[in-house]
């Protein structure tokens, strides 16, 4: 029977990133701001764990075919969040694209997006086209189309280029939904996010359950509660692990309480 494949991740310095990283990792003597988990061959689908310390630039990300192959369509799913973390996503009211446009000069789009409170637990969709930014403060799961195209429309002065020209045609200009409603399937299963690049269910499974689940492409358990095995294999909080495409799955046991994040890309048209 093939075996599950843990990914390794690789952590990125980021000036606004954290030193604090337990329990997901030891702690850093220098920021840490995303830990990129990797396999031998490229994935279509990327997961990150992303710290903050401060506010990410206000950015958006072009769709397949519009800077490359692929866009970049993502989810997040919030670990933590101290009190008062927030993010921003669309704005607060529908706006044109001239009043943007002058708002990426003056600073004020800072007002104009929609920044909204988070807490742990709560999942974001960020389709392409989606204006967003990661307030201070947070952990999070991204999961993403593995893509690292970015235009950023501000970046509260820092003295990294912005690419508003490239961002203001293929900006979505109204209002996000906001958190999104988890859909029970049964079993400890919660739907997350159905989308064109990637499903993404939430997992829960009690000390002793255990279930084989069924074939997908580039299917994704990603741990962010508890220890157990992944077939032959121990998985603990903070691990990614990527499941055969081919033969019998892993059967996935929890020895304590656990939680993941089910990915994986559905089939064309599905």
């Amino acid at each position: 029977m093939p075996a599950a494949i843990r990914l390794k991740p690789s952590l990125r310095g980021k000036v606004w990133g954290k030193t604090h990283l337990s329990p997901w990792f030891p702690d850093a003597t220098e920021p840490i701001g995303e830990a990129w988990y990797l396999a031998e061959r490229e994935l279509p689908l990327l997961v990150k764990l992303i710290f903050t310390s401060e506010r990410l630039s206000i950015q958006v990300h072009p769709d397949d075919g519009e800077d490359g192959p692929r866009g970049k369509t993502e989810m997040w799913h919030i670990l933590e969040a101290e009190p008062g973390a927030t993010i921003a996503m669309g704005f607060r009211r529908p706006v044109t694209r001239t009043e943007l446009a002058e708002a990426t000069r003056s600073g004020e789009i800072e007002r104009l997006v929609n920044w909204l409170p988070v807490h742990p637990g709560e999942t974001y969709f960020t389709p392409a086209h989606t204006v967003h930014a990661i307030g201070a403060g947070i952990v999070l799961c991204e999961i993403q189309q593995n893509s690292d195209v970015t235009y950023r429309l501000w970046d509260y002065g820092r003295p990294r280029p912005l690419h508003v020209e490239q961002a203001l045609p293929i900006t979505d200009l109204g209002v996000h939904p906001g958190a999104v409603k988890p859909v029970p399937l049964g079993g400890g299963h919660e739907e997350l996010v159905r989308a064109k690049h990637f499903v993404t269910e939430l997992v829960h499974a009690a000390p002793g359950a255990s279930e084989t689940p069924e074939r997908r492409a580039c299917q994704l358990w990603i741990a962010i509660e508890g220890e157990g095995t992944i077939g032959a294999e121990t998985y603990r909080q903070g691990e990614v692990w990527l499941l055969p495409e081919e033969g019998r799955q892993p059967e996935i046991r929890a020895a304590s309480a656990s939680r993941f994040l089910r990915s994986w890309a559905p089939a064309e048209g599905h």
